[in-house]
C-alpha cells in the first residue's frame, strides 16, 4: 500500500484500529541524517509490549494497573527515496487481547 504523505498512512492505521476496536500509540521514529526526513515510523497497539520489571517492583504508594499485554498489532511506514511517498513496510494485524 502506498501513501502520498506520512499523515495519510497514520490516518489509515488509526481508522483501522478504531474499526477493529483498539487504540494506537507511536512506538518509534527514525530520520535520515542527510536531510532530516522521517524514513521509518512505527505505530503499535496501545497494549503492545510489557511493563519493565523494575517499574513493577517500585515502592510507590500508588500502583498503576498493568495495561500492556504483549499485543503484536503494528504498522511500519517507510519512505521511498526517489518519490517522497510512504509505503507499508510491515503490517501485523493479530491481537492477543479481547
Amino acid at each position: 500500500m502506498k501513501f502520498d504523505t506520512l499523515q495519510q498512512g497514520i490516518s489509515f492505521f488509526e481508522n483501522y484500529a478504531r474499526v477493529s476496536g483498539f487504540d494506537t500509540r507511536l512506538y518509534s521514529t527514525k530520520k535520515r541524517k542527510s536531510d532530516g526526513k522521517i524514513s521509518l515510523k512505527y505505530y503499535v497497539c496501545n497494549k503492545e509490549g510489557f511493563r519493565e520489571t523494575r517499574r513493577l517492583q517500585s515502592n510507590c504508594k500508588r500502583k498503576r494497573p498493568i495495561t500492556r499485554m504483549g499485543c503484536n498489532a503494528r504498522i511500519t511506514l517507510k519512505l521511498i527515496n526517489d518519490q517522497n511517498n510512504y509505503i507499508v513496510f510491515s503490517f501485523h494485524e493479530g491481537h492477543t487481547h479481547p
